[in-house]
């Protein structure tokens, strides 16, 4: 079984397994805040700051607008929130200012925002404009080595090297569900073999099972 079909072997495991997740909201706007907001935090917390700074503030201008030490308290359960509230209203104001308050769908113009790097630029593309992109975060970098899909030291490299042995109509399903599955089965710290539905894919599983 080469790269491509293990990916394919992969995917399909996994949809059996869990079920695709979709924001609730696909305001473009309101993916990359969340996105800058789930930086360095869990899910949980994500979710509660982005409602709490939305239900005050609903829209760009709103949020620019904001005073900031009200925005810091509104997404305070992200964590970092003196750097993020910051940072949310830099973006905002560049979006207003030179892209009419619109997000850009393309990855090179999103990287070019203060703060977005690819795997935030990749999340806007998926789960704003759904458009095919491979965000790499610490699950999908850590079990593509670890299953020996890849053999790379960063995410940015893990994010190449998977869009050559991924068919691109995966790309969109690839991220949703190998965070889930990092979070709930192969686990940075003893992953759980015992009941993972991919082993017969998985070079780990093969070395020390």
């Amino acid at each position: 079984m080469n790269k491509e079909e293990r990916v394919i072997e992969l995917i399909n495991q996994l949809e059996n397994t869990f079920e695709i997740r979709t924001f609730l909201d696909h305001d473009p706007y309101k993916v990359l805040v969340r996105t800058i907001l789930s930086q360095r935090t869990r899910d949980e917390n994500t979710d509660q700051a982005t409602e709490n700074l939305f239900s005050k503030y609903p829209d760009i201008y709103a949020v620019v607008e904001a005073p900031i030490d009200d925005v810091k308290e509104l997404i305070r359960p992200a964590g970092f929130y003196n750097v993020k509230a910051a940072r949310i209203q830099e973006v905002s104001q560049i979006l207003i200012d030179q892209y009419g308050g619109e997000v850009p769908d393309t990855v090179e113009e999103l990287v070019k925002l203060p703060g977005v790097g690819r795997k935030t630029a990749n999340c806007v593309m998926v789960f704003a404009f759904e458009l095919p992109a491979i965000p790499v975060d610490t699950h999908v970098h850590r079990i593509s080595n670890r299953m020996g899909l890849v053999d790379t030291k960063d995410p940015e490299d893990t994010e190449v090297e998977l869009c050559k042995i991924a068919p691109v109509e995966l790309w969109i399903k690839l991220n949703d569900l190998m965070v889930q599955f990092g979070q709930n089965i192969c686990k940075p710290i003893g992953p759980q073999c015992e009941i993972c539905p991919c082993t017969e894919i998985c070079d780990y599983f093969a070395e020390n099972i």
